[in-house]
């Protein structure tokens, strides 16, 4: 009697499989022509094909995300440099023992902005508990930049809360780990900064920007950009930190210069507590 086959089972050879079974066979990858393709990191490093970089930096992290029933995700942005109030008081006092202004100044200033981390921290919690027990289709995730300071902060309150966050990092020259906080399997590191925007754009149903600098700011408008055009849905976008915000950006001077309309406005909002952060998004989806 004929043996029956499962019709899912994979048909065509497993490409690491084939790999694992050349080297098995005293046959380990060579720099040379014979090398196949797919396995070859010069060949594939090459400026040709720059094209199946950018097709696997967008499939690996969809497909990871996929089977992990990650669906829905609110985004948090901001500045990499902030610390918790523990750390910033610590930097404070070893500052004032050494007595050299300008470090004193700064950490004075790590100990003002201390506040964004723990907000973020508990934003992070209020996300995470919230998803506590819902079914994959309802549950709501962080996902951050995957470094320190505010990513980290989010991704922590995440994992306080026994929740799950995603950390999508960027490759970079004066590179650090991904934070401690993310979730290990949904860690992240790209090369491409375009392929990571598109990423923190495919799932996200929420933006939070907390204060930061140049790579805040060019998260942010990339995503009011792309909601303004119509290019993406529209989603809850806070601004977290009115006084910062409004220091910053005069959004009134644009609609003055008219070169953005007065109902852009209603892009965004600004909040100043973890919980009116949350309240936007619960509003805007009737959570």
């Amino acid at each position: 009697m004929a043996s029956t086959r499962n019709i899912h089972d994979q048909r065509l050879a497993d490409a690491w499989a084939t790999l694992h079974a050349h080297a098995g066979a005293g046959l380990p990858l060579q720099p040379d022509a014979s090398r196949l393709a797919f396995a070859d990191p010069e060949f594939l490093l090459r400026r040709e094909t720059r094209g199946i970089r950018f097709q696997l930096e967008l499939l690996k992290p969809d497909l990871t995300q996929i089977e992990h029933g990650i669906e829905n995700t609110i985004v948090v942005f901001g500045s990499a440099r902030f610390r918790s109030q523990e750390e910033a008081d610590a930097l404070l006092a070893a500052a004032e023992a050494g007595g050299e202004e300008a470090t004193i100044r700064r950490a004075r200033t790590l100990v003002r902005n201390a506040r964004y981390y723990e907000q973020a921290r508990a934003f992070g919690q209020l996300v995470a508990r919230y998803s506590a027990g819902k079914p994959a289709a309802d549950k709501l995730f962080i996902c951050t930049g995957g470094g320190p300071g505010i990513m980290q902060a989010a991704n922590r309150g995440a994992y306080e809360a026994e929740g799950v966050s995603v950390g999508l990092s960027i490759a970079l020259p004066m590179e650090e780990a991904a934070n401690p906080y993310v979730t290990p399997d949904l860690s992240f590191k790209f090369h491409y900064f375009a392929l990571r925007k598109m990423h923190f754009m495919m799932r996200a149903k929420a933006l939070v920007a907390f204060p930061g600098g140049f790579g805040t700011l060019d998260e942010l408008f990339e995503v009011i950009t792309l909601v303004q055009t119509r290019k993406s849905k529209q989603v809850p976008i806070v601004l977290f930190g009115s006084d910062y915000w409004k220091r910053l950006i005069c959004f009134d001077t644009l609609i003055e210069e008219g070169v953005i309309s007065p109902d852009d406005l209603a892009l965004f909002q600004y909040a100043d507590e973890p919980q009116a952060a949350w309240e936007v998004i619960r509003s805007f989806y009737q959570l």
